[in-house]
C-alpha cells in the first residue's frame, strides 16, 4: 500500500486517478482548489486520508498546500495534475505572474522543494510541449504579447523539464513526466478523441506499481511507453537555467 498525494484531484484525471488508486486499497491524500470546490469530493473524501485545500495560482497558498501535507505525513508519491489551459489575457497572481504559469510550473516546482521528498515523483506534462521551445529569459510573459496556446505549451515543457531534472539531482527518487493525452476532460472537451482510462492509468502505475519499469526514472511516458521528449527536456544546461529561473520567481531554492 502507497500513500499518494494527487494535485487537482476534484474533477478530471486527477479525480479518476485518485478513485482508481483508493480501489486499488492506497491512502490518498486529494487537493482541492478551496473549500467550495471541496464539496464536489465530499463523496470521496471519507474514503480518503485527507483532503488539502489551496489555490495554486497563490505562491501563499501553495505553500500552505506543502504544508498541509507535511502535516499528515511523508507521502510515497506525489502526482503533479493540476493544470489550466485557456487564459484569455495574462493576468496576474497575487504574486504578479500569468496564471497558467503560476498553476503549471511555479506550483509543482514549490511542492516539489517544500513537500518531504517522497519516494516517486510524477509531473503531467502535454504533447504540446513539443512547440514549447525558446529561450527562458521572459518565462514570465513580461515583455511578449500573450499568446495562451504557447503560455501553455511552454509550462508542459517546463514540467517536464522538472521533472528530468530532480531525476538527474535526486538518484533516489523515481522523477518521470507523463502525457496523458487529448482526453475527454473538462479541460479536454467532450471531442477529445483519446481514452480517458488510458490517460489516468500511467500516472498511477508509475506512483504505485511493483512492475518492472515503474520504479525507473527521467522518462517521459505516454500510455503506459517511453517516448521521446523535446531536446530541451534532457538538455542540462536548459534544466539548469530553467531552475535557477524558477529559484528567482519564487525565491525558493530547489536544489
Amino acid at each position: 500500500m502507497s500513500r499518494v498525494f494527487i494535485t487537482g484531484s476534484t474533477d478530471g484525471l486527477g479525480l479518476a486517478a485518485a478513485r482508481q488508486l483508493i480501489a486499488n486499497g492506497h491512502e490518498v491524500v486529494l487537493h482541492a482548489r478551496s473549500s467550495e470546490r471541496a464539496q464536489a469530493i465530499s463523496g470521496l473524501a471519507p474514503k480518503s486520508l485527507g483532503v488539502v485545500v489551496g489555490d495554486l495560482s497563490s505562491g501563499a497558498e501553495t505553500r500552505s498546500v506543502a504544508d498541509q501535507v507535511n502535516t499528515i505525513g511523508r507521502m510515497d508519491a506525489v502526482i503533479h495534475n493540476a493544470g489550466i489551459y485557456s487564459e484569455p489575457a495574462r493576468g496576474d497572481t497575487p504574486e504578479g505572474h500569468p496564471k497558467i504559469l503560476a498553476v503549471n510550473t511555479l506550483a509543482p516546482y514549490i511542492l516539489t522543494a517544500l513537500i518531504e521528498r517522497p519516494k516517486r515523483l510524477v509531473y503531467l506534462s502535454s504533447g504540446m510541449h513539443q512547440s514549447g521551445g525558446g529561450e527562458l529569459d521572459d518565462i514570465d510573459w513580461r515583455r511578449r504579447q500573450w499568446n495562451t496556446n504557447r503560455a501553455y505549451s511552454e509550462s508542459k515543457l517546463h514540467v517536464a523539464a522538472l521533472a528530468a531534472t530532480v531525476a538527474r539531482y535526486w538518484p533516489k527518487v523515481s522523477s518521470n513526466a507523463v502525457d496523458p493525452g487529448w482526453v475527454p476532460t473538462k479541460m479536454g472537451g467532450a471531442g477529445a478523441p483519446d481514452d480517458l482510462h488510458q490517460g489516468y492509468q500511467t500516472q498511477v502505475w508509475l506512483a504505485t506499481s511493483s512492475d518492472e519499469g515503474a520504479d525507473s526514472s527521467g522518462g517521459y511516458w505516454y500510455h503506459g511507453e517511453q517516448r521521446k521528449p523535446a531536446a530541451e527536456v534532457t538538455d542540462s544546461d536548459y534544466q539548469n537555467t530553467l531552475v535557477q529561473t524558477l529559484g528567482r520567481l519564487t525565491g525558493i531554492k530547489l536544489f
